[in-house]
């Protein structure tokens, strides 16, 4: 009787991959057929095959999806999933297919499958919507995770507004998103444009999934992996346990003033459905209600925030701002993260090498995404929301654009020195290594939007 009890623990420890039978478990595949799914989008090729679901990528079609005929809300899905060609893949979360939508695009989050050089498996891409919410530019001990050649556990927790993912036991993505409730879960075959891929194949099998009496099988996230959360003027608990605050509830004007004023200004600046408008005036700098700055000052800081231009905007962030530089015309002084709608605003083709895009360190560094210059600046596009992120710590400040970093400097460095040399700043003796300064949202004259505005010092 004893040695019973201890073969089915002694096989778990040597092969951790497989999930064990248990009361609140239910199949997803059955292992034989493809009942229970329906297949959206592209015309890739579906089929079963050794208990396992195989996709195969056809060329001259769009994305394909196999999506199971249920909605889920909150659950956790366990599967495995084998890959050994280079062809991108994913499976999705409470996603839909609405004929109102795109005519019924499959839109939703999807849990990564990159079998690529960059490596983002596990991360969070949400599908015909917004984009990258969870790249792996932020967690890069996960990048390593996904094994080509072999099959692969992946966990994917979904509670409430809390998405985690998990390869191998390595915590991938940590993802806070109240957008979707819930809807079917997919397996996709990417659409392709390498001839080498054609024919290329993804394998799925033991999908299993759990949608009662979530707590007590939950896994504690790692502490090492960064909470990314697009709640709406709201901070979690990670985010409230690791320094952060709002610098703007969402509704009055506490802890804001005008740069050159000693109290809000009266017009030219609105609240409304959580959301903090610089109104359209004459389009030049400063000339209409003016900026505005924290009350507070920061110096080693983490700040972060949403931004949504509209055609044509020109505004900013700027940080170690000193108010009293500048009391004439113009902006208050300060190093500035560029807020523009490059295709259609001049300031775009002015300064060097695109130094006055968005993102960039204004007149001074170009933005350009530090990790794959190839794959261009993830901006994305007028019109929507975009995530800026400030991180300055012991001289070292970077800019992040959507989760990517797109600008890094040491502001005590000679090369600095010699930028600010050669710029606008020239005038301002010190400029950019002043100890701390005001944070500060411009006023360019043109409408723009922001909401989620919160920081942390360090």
């Amino acid at each position: 009787m004893h040695i019973y009890k201890t073969v089915p623990l002694l096989f778990l420890l040597v092969f951790p991959q497989t999930l064990p039978a248990q009361d609140g478990w239910q199949e997803l595949f059955n292992g034989e057929t493809l009942d229970g799914w329906t297949q959206l989008g592209g015309e890739a090729e579906y089929r079963v095959e050794d208990n396992a679901i195989v996709g195969r990528a056809v060329p001259d079609t769009p994305n394909s999806f196999l999506t199971t005929d249920e909605e889920y809300g909150d659950f956790i899905l366990v599967f495995d999933v084998y890959m050994d060609t280079q062809m991108n893949s994913g499976v999705q979360i409470r996603s839909q297919s609405i004929s109102s939508y795109m005519d019924g695009r499959v839109h939703g989050y999807q849990v990564e499958l990159d079998p690529s050089q960059r490596a983002w498996s596990g991360g969070i891409y949400d599908e015909a919507r917004r984009g990258w919410l969870y790249p792996l530019s932020v967690n890069e001990k996960a990048r390593s995770a996904l094994q080509l050649g072999q099959w692969n556990r992946v966990r994917i927790e979904a509670v409430g507004s809390e998405i985690n993912t998990w390869i191998n036991g390595i915590q991938s993505a940590r993802l806070v998103d109240d957008m979707t409730a819930e809807g079917f879960i997919g397996l996709q075959v990417h659409s392709i444009r390498d001839e080498a891929l054609m024919g290329a194949e993804v394998k799925w099998r033991d999908i299993r999934i759990m949608t009662e009496n979530l707590d007590p099988h939950r896994r504690t996230p790692d502490p090492q992996v960064r909470e990314i959360s697009y709640l709406k003027n709201q901070l979690t608990e990670w985010e409230q346990s690791h320094g952060w605050h709002l610098l703007w509830d969402g509704q009055t004007s506490n802890g804001w003033r005008g740069a050159k004023l000693d109290h809000f200004p009266e017009s030219g600046w609105t609240m409304d459905d959580g959301v903090l408008t610089i109104q359209s005036t004459d389009g030049a700098e400063a000339t209409g209600p003016g900026d505005i700055v924290t009350t507070d000052l920061y110096s080693d800081f983490e700040l972060e925030l949403e931004f949504k231009i509209t055609e044509g905007a020109n505004s900013g962030i700027k940080y170690f701002v000193d108010p009293e530089l500048n009391q004439g015309p113009g902006s208050a002084i300060g190093n500035e993260f560029q807020i523009l709608d490059d295709q259609r605003h001049p300031d775009a083709e002015m300064g060097v090498a695109g130094n006055r895009t968005v993102g960039s360190l204004y007149d001074l560094i170009a933005p350009t995404n530090l990790e794959y210059p190839e794959r261009g600046k993830p901006f994305n596009g007028v019109g929507e929301w975009n995530k800026a992120r400030i991180v300055s710590q012991d001289g070292l400040v970077e800019h992040w654009l959507n989760n990517v970093k797109v600008v890094e400097y040491d502001r005590f460095s000679q090369m600095f020195a010699a930028l600010v040399a050669y710029s606008k700043y020239k005038d301002w003796e010190g400029f950019g290594r002043w100890p701390q300064g005001h944070i500060l949202l411009q006023d360019h004259g043109n409408e723009v939007h922001f909401r989620s505005i919160k920081a942390r010092k360090l």
